[in-house]
């Protein structure tokens, strides 16, 4: 670094800086969307469907509109604007209009001076419907031509995307020494946030809005907003409020035109919260798959050929289901060297609750297959489970199934011998509290069996298959009194991953400057994109950066022999500099064989899990996770260790307890009594190995280090479950009665 200053900050890139957040979150003091507040707000709620397919034949407002307190009731009728919004299609009703697609969907809104009053007039609504089948079976959907159609006139019927992967034979009558076939299943996971969704919706003096929202993506959600509410976009100003997190959940719409559309109704500030029941109902969930797979491989262990189906049902609305289905058919195989590939993924539309993203992003379902069939090929060949990943791992220079080459590091088979070499735990002792049921003293040890299980994972990182991924960074220099001072603006969200903390690092980095602020995330600023996708350190990161050189090369040809940064400061006045960073372009997957250079990074984990389980009970203790991750360079140790330890819980959530049971179109567990989430007493200890091998193309060397460790938890888990039990378990979440039950 040249110029003004070239100290190293002690709390910049590298290092455990402290997050400004940290001490209020702990606190209770950090505000929160749902802590927002105006004086003479007021409170909107949504009325929602109670079934998942139906025709509206009609709609009573008047009694909700008689009621005191009550300031409005609308219905589609009142949508000022465009009546459907969406993320790659706009499918989605602002508000039902003919007719609803899935349990939960937004049929009228109301706004009142008191959130009960404003419930108790929502149920005053009368709404007839006319109920009819529900399509709810994905397989169904996809290929019965008697199937009927979620949404008339769409292209491909049911089917969102289909997207095959072909390479090398054809595999028609190929056949190998040694094939395994296994038909897996995975189920809805919920993101299981802890901060509903809400916001705070204010009209403004120019006919505009301004809304103050949990969210993950501010400008796509102005994109969405302003044709719904037929305002330009200049008029509809967003700002991010506190987000008590993400996972994917908040990158679609919830209450966002809602709480406009009210606000510009009533000229009254509305606010909107969602209670949890609701927030089941109002985000998208992790989409159920059920794939079938089949690997031919030598004797020896390395595999020849890879066949696969995978369906995704994307439910009533389209989402983010087309990227989704990309990534898992283009790392469907995972990060295994092999000639010969056949991929169908598919995404289809069904009654069920809408699906989209969550960490993992459609990666996740296609690694527990893909897993628990190097598990089974492993027992054919008489190979180690580890062993059989090494003979075919991939390393730099390797081809995906998309025929895209890995050109940064990719020493998996170096990390997998790592993860075999540490220590195992030690068996279970005489105390009733490390054994399957805990607390509950289910168990004195009886039927208890160990067992060890490996998982691998491979995630795209930054947005792929061509999109125009970039980030926009605005930065100032200043005195503020006698000492220098930057502010760093960008829309990026903070969704709990510690992205203000990562800005400020690189600011002081760059600048050599203690004293740094990151401005609130808005719509006044360039877009930054999603924080998804693992790709705000390295798009952002690189954003703030770029930004930030800009800004010291100014400083350094204004500055006199000998001068301070303070003294030019003094001098020129404040000095700023915005710049967009976008990473190396990346292409469309080939509709017909997969091929292309479709992803920007990609990014490995490996896990090691060790069970207990009461084979009686079906009871399962997770005694420990062991992980190797490469993230190319290490921002912030302390925060990149907690991603993946969350990563992992994540997967351990998915692997054992977490799902959105859905029978017949209707959800059965809207509330954390009944959907089951990973608390500390679930939670192993971990061992973590976090290995530096710099992505030559990424802004410090950086891999995007988020959505990994969800990956290869489950399967892990998982393979050690089958391993303590001998049973196949073809699914996740594993539940007791698929392990007390089975025989």
């Amino acid at each position: 670094m040249s110029g003004i200053e070239t100290r190293q900050s002690s709390r910049g890139v590298g290092e455990s800086a402290p997050r400004p957040d940290g001490t209020l979150k702990v606190t209770g003091e950090f505000a929160y969307s749902s802590d927002l507040y105006l004086a003479d707000m007021i409170w909107g709620v949504t009325l929602r469907s109670p079934h998942p397919s139906a025709w509206i034949r009609s709609i009573d407002i008047g009694p909700a509109l008689a009621m005191p307190g009550v300031f409005a009731v609308l219905t589609h009728e009142d949508v000022p604007g465009e009546k459907f919004y969406g993320l790659e299609r706009r499918d989605q009703p602002v508000l039902a209009v003919d007719q609803v697609r899935y349990q939960g969907e937004p049929v009228a809104l109301v706004a009142a001076d008191h959130p009960e009053r404003a419930r108790r007039a929502a149920q005053a609504i009368v709404v007839e419907y006319e109920v009819r089948e529900a399509v709810t079976d994905p397989r169904r959907a996809a290929f019965d031509p008697d199937c009927p159609v979620v949404h008339a006139g769409q292209p491909g019927g049911n089917v969102l995307r289909h997207q095959p992967v072909r390479v090398g034979r054809d595999l028609t009558d190929f056949t190998a020494p040694v094939v395994v076939t296994g038909e897996y299943e995975v189920g809805m996971q919920d993101q299981a946030f802890l901060g509903p969704e809400s916001g705070l919706a204010v009209p403004a003096e120019d006919g505009g809005v301004d809304l103050f929202v949990a969210t993950q993506w501010l400008h796509v959600d102005r994109d969405q907003i302003a044709p719904c509410l037929g305002l330009p976009a200049e008029k509809v100003r967003l700002t991010l409020a506190g987000v008590g997190g993400a996972f994917g959940a908040r990158e679609d719409l919830s209450m966002q035109v809602h709480a406009c559309m009210l606000a510009l109704r009533t000229g009254r500030p509305v606010k909107i919260v969602y209670g949890r029941e609701e927030s089941f109902f109002g985000h998208v969930h992790r989409h159920p798959a059920r794939m079938r797979y089949e690997h031919g491989a030598t004797r020896e262990g390395r595999l020849l050929y890879v066949k696969a189906e995978i369906l995704l049902d994307g439910g009533a609305y389209c989402s983010s289901s087309p990227a989704v289905v990309g990534n898992a058919a283009s790392l469907g195989v995972g990060p295994y060297e092999v000639d010969n590939i056949r991929i169908d993924a598919y995404g289809v539309y069904t009654n069920n609750p809408p699906c989209g993203a969550m960490r993992g992003f459609g990666a996740v379902q296609a690694c527990f297959a893909y897993e628990s069939q190097m598990d089974r090929l492993a027992e054919a060949c008489g190979l180690d489970p580890v062993e059989i990943r090494v003979r075919n791992a991939v390393s730099q220079g390797s081809r995906l199934a998309t025929g895209q080459v890995i050109d940064s590091p990719a020493p998996l088979a170096a990390m997998l011998r790592e993860l075999a070499a540490m220590p195992l735990p030690a068996e279970a002792g005489d105390d009733l509290l490390d054994m399957p049921g805990g607390v509950s003293q289910t168990t004195h040890g009886e039927g208890v069996r160990r067992g060890v299980g490996y998982g691998v994972g491979i995630k795209n990182i930054c947005f792929s298959e061509g999109f125009d991924d970039y980030s926009t960074a605005r930065v100032r220099v200043e005195l503020l009194g006698d000492e220098p001072h930057v502010l760093v603006h960008t829309a990026a969200a903070e969704v709990g991953q510690g992205l203000v903390t990562i800005q400020e690092q690189i600011a002081r980095t760059e600048l050599g400057v203690e004293r740094v602020t990151v401005a609130a995330a808005d719509t006044a600023v360039g877009s930054a994109g999603s924080s998804s996708a693992s790709r705000q350190s390295y798009v952002t990161g690189g954003a703030v950066r770029a930004a930030c050189e800009a800004v010291r090369e100014r400083l350094d040809k204004l500055r006199a022999d000998g001068s301070t940064l303070a003294e030019v400061l003094e001098r020129t006045g404040p000095v700023e500099e915005t710049r967009v960073y976008r990473h190396r372009p990346t292409f469309p997957m080939d509709p017909v064989t997969g091929q292309g250079d479709s992803h920007t990074q990609l990014a490995l984990c490996v896990h090691r899990a060790v069970v207990d389980v009461d084979t009686e009970l079906g009871l399962v203790k997770v005694v420990e996770l062991a992980a190797v991750q490469d993230v190319g360079k290490i921002l912030n140790p302390v925060a990149l260790e907690g991603q993946i330890h969350g990563g992992s819980a994540q997967g351990l959530g998915l692997a054992l307890m977490e799902e959105v049971l859905v029978s017949g179109g209707r959800v059965r567990n809207p509330s954390f009594t009944d959907y089951l989430i990973p608390t500390v007493l679930d939670m192993p200890p971990m061992k973590v190995s976090i290995l530096e091998n710099p992505d030559p193309h990424a802004p410090y060397g950086l891999r995007g280090a988020g959505e990994p460790p969800t990956l290869s938890s489950t399967p892990a888990v998982a393979a050690a479950v089958r391993a303590a039990t001998g049973l196949e378990l073809p699914r996740v979440p594993i539940r007791p009665h698929d392990i007390a039950l089975s025989g």
